[in-house]
């Protein structure tokens, strides 16, 4: 897919967001959508060719892959990335609703259109909100998915139609483990930032 639209919806989040709001999208642009795309992708791109058992028994090393790898680490990671990103549109959407309402009525109603207060302190409020749950619910899923943050370098399958337990090898299971972490390092660094711009602007 194209991570275009991304790009130029964090683009225009910038202009309205808080000094915090601004190192979020810096965050998620430079060490999250540049990483995703420039090396985590190529990573993971053949895993499933690269996924090994020793045994050619039809159908086991299928079986096997879906059973400890039941979405891609990648995907989810897509997933998570246009999931965080998507509440920043509540507020893209307010501030053109602001400007269109003022067109309408063709005289100034607000000092800003897009100067976060009122309505759009809420709107903006409830974005934080939700791109701090939807990082949560991410990084349990990947938790519970993937065994607590593990790439293992053999795995043992006995589902069927395997015949007996088979040992299953992963490929560059290091670097998977290595690019997981940074993945939590990262949604953890933007939950922090979330909760940092919640507290300034309620507080504030």
């Amino acid at each position: 897919m194209s991570w275009g639209f991304i790009r130029d919806l964090l683009s225009g989040v910038n202009k309205y967001s808080t000094g915090i709001g601004r190192i979020w999208v810096a965050v998620v642009f430079l060490f999250r959508l540049l990483v995703y795309i420039v090396a985590a992708e190529n990573i993971w791109k053949y895993e499933h060719d690269e996924f090994e058992c020793n045994i050619k028994q039809p159908g086991c090393e299928n079986v096997c892959f879906d059973h400890f790898f039941p979405v891609s680490h990648i995907r989810l990671w897509a997933l998570q990335l246009i999931m965080v990103s998507t509440p920043s549109l509540l507020v893209v959407f307010h501030v053109a609703y602001r400007e269109n309402r003022e067109k309408h009525h063709n005289q100034k109603l607000y000092k800003s259109p897009g100067k976060i207060d009122g309505g759009l302190l809420c709107t903006y409020l409830i974005s934080l909100i939700l791109k701090t749950g939807f990082e949560i619910v991410f990084l349990v899923l990947f938790y519970k998915l993937y065994n607590g943050f593990k790439v293992p370098r053999l795995v043992k399958c006995d589902m069927r139609p395997c015949p007996n337990t088979v040992d299953c090898y992963i490929s560059k299971p290091t670097e998977k483990m290595i690019f997981l972490y940074f993945l939590v390092a990262t949604s953890c660094l933007c939950i922090l930032l979330n909760l940092s711009e919640l507290s300034y602007l309620i507080f504030k």
